[in-house]
């Protein structure tokens, strides 16, 4: 049995679990339903290549698996150390939970970790996608942009 935390946000419940190598697939699979849609709306949908770029990133080490109450799979999260700062990656959740405040409640939680450790989070999005306005709405502000990437960051807050 992997060690769970559980945290209670303002709207909505999760539990924490650690990654391991072994949740590839199935993370592969949730990161296929969240990135899908974005990716088709600028013509860059392919299951290989999404493999492969997941594949080299991933790290268990500093992944998540974001469970419901019950104990089920709804997404991922990856926040590990990267050049002085926190990077960010692999926030995934499943279409199903989008738009109930879980990516939310997920967020906050690791801002305040990040907080405490009086790191800034770095975080890149696809462009033309609705996870830049997400970000920013809780403290991101875009550092620069590439072709097909927006890249923004968070500087740690004060306590």
């Amino acid at each position: 049995m992997r060690p769970e935390v559980t945290f209670a946000g303002a709207t909505a419940a999760f539990c924490f679990a650690p990654a391991q190598e072994a949740d590839f697939e199935r993370l592969f699979e949730i990161r296929l339903l969240a990135m899908r849609p974005g990716l088709e709306r600028i013509g860059r949908f392919d299951p290989e290549r999404a493999r492969t770029r997941f594949r080299n990133t991933f790290r268990p080490q500093h992944t998540r698996l974001v469970l419901n109450p019950a104990g089920q799979l709804i997404g991922c999260v990856a926040l590990g150390p990267h050049d002085g700062s926190l990077l960010l990656e692999h926030f995934y959740l499943v279409p199903e939970v989008q738009g109930q405040g879980v990516g939310s409640a997920v967020l906050l939680c690791l801002m305040s970790e990040a907080d405490a450790s009086a790191k800034a989070v770095r975080v890149d999005v696809l462009r033309d996608s609705d996870a830049k306005r997400f970000y920013e709405r809780h403290g991101f502000v875009e550092t620069h942009r590439d072709e097909f990437d927006i890249y923004l960051e968070r500087l740690p807050e004060c306590a």
